[in-house]
């Protein structure tokens, strides 16, 4: 007979409370996770294979995508992943500082316990070594950084490059100025209102990444439906549904009592669908696009009339199109208004390393859509390529809020980590230790960048600190030698407000974790497996 808290729960549930049961191994868990990924921080850092529960292959080295597939089961871990996919969805970079910093503090905190500090008093440390840090950050941004025109495009280079150069070093200069094209072609009049889905990536096997291009408009990779395959300066009109022969909503029965009548009939459809056709091209429709098949019948009257076809399966592709021609999406095939159809400087078929897509090019003054024309050798390249794209996207997105800058290489965590040090040694409670164990753990980012690019860590955070404390707070790692260096000489430097929320996400998850006293899980649904068949009890005997 269970006694205790287990007699309230079903049958199946398990109970964890204390400090050895579910803290120690809350922070074990949390541990090994940041451990895993750590290794994935910085420019030089190593590329994880990842098969996730569809068998499909991940080979990156972006902490975001790893833990994505991974899908993480542990619930203190999780509250990691949490953080990380928070930092995404605010920033779309930084989440390997997140899980890195949060694993780290826990690591320390471990110590802490051990040495007989509960984890509240922990927690409390934690949270004002997190005041103290983020006002020391607002002191690490460069100074003049906050001025910068987001249609200049060798400026936002030079602002994109740090986070692009963390995934791909080898071809961070081809990309950031596609990167910056592609986003400078369609930022709004108001820059706070940039829109990242605005700019597409399509990707087409073959070549190199030094073939890319940017298209200012969409790429859809099929062809056209018929045999027009080049229009100019056109007019588009949109169907949701397939454009063909209208069908009754009921059934009927047609009764036709000899041939004349059925000639009859199916000539009356023809003409029907006929000056349907015929009604939208004299609306000016050079261009039709269908959310839905086409028939054949339907086809032969648009070519009769001049009208490029094209189907768009996707209904979210169908919506970018109306967004970037400004075309409206009817819902029934019918004459359009002349509101309704949507202008395209060109639209045209292009082979591309032998596979057909379809160009909608806009002109420079219309048009809220680009499209960066991924090349690549191969196909895992082509995906950890895109995702460097996708973080320089959100760092532009990022830089048209806030365009403050802080030195990069783990300067501004040293000079975070310096000024908690001199903070923890006047405080007179036991919160001195987590703060001093809070300083320590911003060093794993000078280290973790030293250490991956096969530098001795111990070494160059040496060599960092000191230059710090000479009054040296652009001092940060140098990949190359391991000596501290401004590496915004270099037009390397870290975007203020990815630190900012990194610092914040990381310490909220970890106080969250130490907060946790017991863990209860519930009986998992579905029951046992089912015994594998021992085939017919006949067939023993």
């Amino acid at each position: 007979m269970p006694y205790g808290i287990q007699a309230m729960l079903k049958d199946g549930s398990k109970h964890m409370s204390g400090v050895e049961e579910a803290v120690y191994k809350n922070i074990e868990a949390c541990k090994q996770l940041a451990e895993m990924t750590a290794t994935s921080m910085g420019p030089n850092g190593m590329n994880k294979m990842v098969i996730n529960h569809l068998e499909k292959l991940f080979i990156t080295s972006d902490c975001s995508t790893i833990l994505n597939q991974m899908e993480v089961a542990h619930p203190a871990a999780k509250l990691l992943c949490l953080a990380s996919a928070a930092q995404e969805k605010e920033i779309g970079d930084g989440t390997n500082l997140v899980i890195s910093l949060a694993g780290t503090l826990l690591g320390l905190a471990y110590q802490l316990i051990r040495d007989g500090l509960m984890p509240r008093e922990i927690a409390d440390g934690y949270n004002n070594a997190l005041e103290v840090a983020l006002k020391t950050l607002d002191e690490c941004i460069i100074e003049g950084s906050d001025k910068l025109d987001v249609r200049d495009c060798d400026a936002v280079c030079k602002k994109i490059r740090g986070s692009v150069a963390a995934k791909q070093i080898n071809y961070v200069d081809t990309l950031c100025p596609l990167i910056a094209k592609a986003c400078i072609d369609v930022v709004p009049t108001n820059p706070n209102n940039f829109n990242i889905d605005n700019v597409r990536i399509c990707k087409i096997i073959g070549s190199s990444i030094d073939n890319s291009v940017v298209v200012k408009g969409m790429v859809v990779k099929r062809p056209p439906e018929g045999s027009i395959s080049c229009v100019e300066n056109a007019k588009i009109a949109v169907f949701a549904q397939g454009v063909d022969t209208s069908a009754t909503e009921t059934k009927g029965t047609v009764l036709i009592h000899n041939a004349e009548e059925l000639e009859a009939y199916s000539k009356s459809e023809e003409n029907n669908l006929e000056k349907l056709i015929k009604s939208i091209s004299d609306a000016g429709a050079n261009i039709i696009l269908s959310g839905a098949t086409v028939g054949d019948m339907a086809m032969h009257f648009i070519e009769k009339y001049g009208m490029l076809c094209m189907k768009i399966s996707s209904k979210f592709e169908l919506r970018r199109l109306c967004r970037a021609t400004g075309a409206v999406s009817k819902n029934k095939v019918e004459t359009p208004k002349p509101e309704e159809l949507g202008y395209i400087k060109k639209c045209e078929m292009r082979e591309l390393g032998g596979d057909i897509v379809t160009v909608f090019e806009q002109d420079e003054t219309a048009g809220v859509v680009s499209t960066i024309v991924l090349r690549a050798a191969t196909v895992n390249l082509m995906e950890d390529v895109e995702r460097a794209i996708d973080d320089g996207v959100n760092s532009y997105r990022a830089l048209c809020r806030d365009a403050r800058t802080v030195p990069a290489g783990g300067a501004s965590e040293m000079a975070i980590a310096a000024a908690l040090e001199s903070f923890g040694n006047k405080q007179t409670g036991l919160e001195q230790y987590a703060i001093n164990k809070y300083a320590e753990a911003l060093e794993v980012v000078p280290r973790t960048l030293a250490e991956n690019s096969g530098l001795n860590g111990t070494d160059t955070v040496a060599a960092v600190k000191n230059a710090h404390a000479e009054g040296k707070s652009w001092a940060g790692v140098d990949l190359d030698g391991g000596e501290p260096k401004d590496l915004s000489k270099e037009n390397i430097e870290d975007i203020y407000s990815t630190k900012w929320w990194a610092l914040k996400l990381a310490t909220e998850a970890a106080t969250t974790v130490l907060k946790v006293d017991t863990i209860i899980m519930s009986k998992q649904a579905g029951g046992p497996k089912k015994p594998k068949s021992q085939g017919h009890w006949d067939d023993k005997e």
